[in-house]
């Protein structure tokens, strides 16, 4: 397995973070409100906080999924508040592998066509080396690489396959939002591992947004939100 280091992000820095939604009454309410947070590279980081309290809002917002009112998220000389949308969207797929919390996996598409979808977005050819490389990380993250359907998969061997297509491209930053819900305890535990050791071997910054107390247990940096606001680690 090449366990080569990833191309690093950068060290981040975030002032000034504001971020609101329109109600249904069409009044604006305050989702984030941060006024400085820093995270440098390799850390691998927990956000946690009560439901509705921002946290998968800012785990967007630092990956340029989601745009802030205001405020600067950088990542090293890169100013993501800066960059356009399409900018963001090729920054993104350049520097991060995102593990989704309803893994986004295409349900007639085999586990090795899903990792390998990302590389597709930007035109890249798929060679006999990138098909390795997933192969490898299937058998790496113990995912059934030969079912004819992700359809056909657990819930716990969907959020395997998510991780690996996240791995693919070697990121500077993992994101996981909430990996293990809806998890049993032992798929939580090796999704835990998973994310922890690739994070390890590569260098790679890793962010995680939980409410889980066994993830949050093996995290050595938490941040914790409420009402948009960070509250001591």
């Amino acid at each position: 397995m090449d366990t080569s280091a990833a191309t690093r992000v950068g060290t981040l820095r975030v002032e000034n973070l504001g971020l609101t939604y329109a109600s249904a009454s069409a009044e604006r309410f305050t989702v984030l409100d941060i006024e400085r947070m820093e995270i440098e590279p390799g850390a691998v980081v927990g956000i946690t906080g009560p439901s509705g309290s921002g946290k998968t809002s800012l785990l967007y917002a630092l990956t340029g999924i989601e745009r802030p009112d205001r405020g600067a998220i950088r990542w090293g000389d890169v100013d993501i508040t800066k960059l356009t949308e399409r900018g963001r969207d090729k920054w993104r797929r350049q520097s991060i592998g995102f593990v989704f919390q309803d893994f986004h996996l295409i349900p007639g598409m085999t586990p090795m066509m899903n990792v390998l979808l990302p590389r597709t977005f930007d035109g890249f050819f798929i060679g006999p080396a990138m098909r390795r490389r997933a192969q490898e990380l299937l058998e790496l993250v113990k995912a059934p690489a030969s079912r004819t359907s992700v359809a056909l998969l657990s819930r716990g061997e969907q959020q395997r396959v998510g991780i690996a297509r996240a791995l693919l491209n070697r990121p500077g930053l993992i994101a996981a939002d909430e990996p293990t819900a809806s998890l049993d305890a032992e798929s939580g535990r090796i999704v835990i591992d998973l994310l922890l050791s690739q994070a390890a071997a590569t260098g790679a910054t890793l962010l995680i947004v939980t409410h889980d107390p066994a993830l949050l247990a093996r995290l050595k940096r938490v941040y914790h939100l409420r009402g948009g606001r960070l509250l001591a680690t």
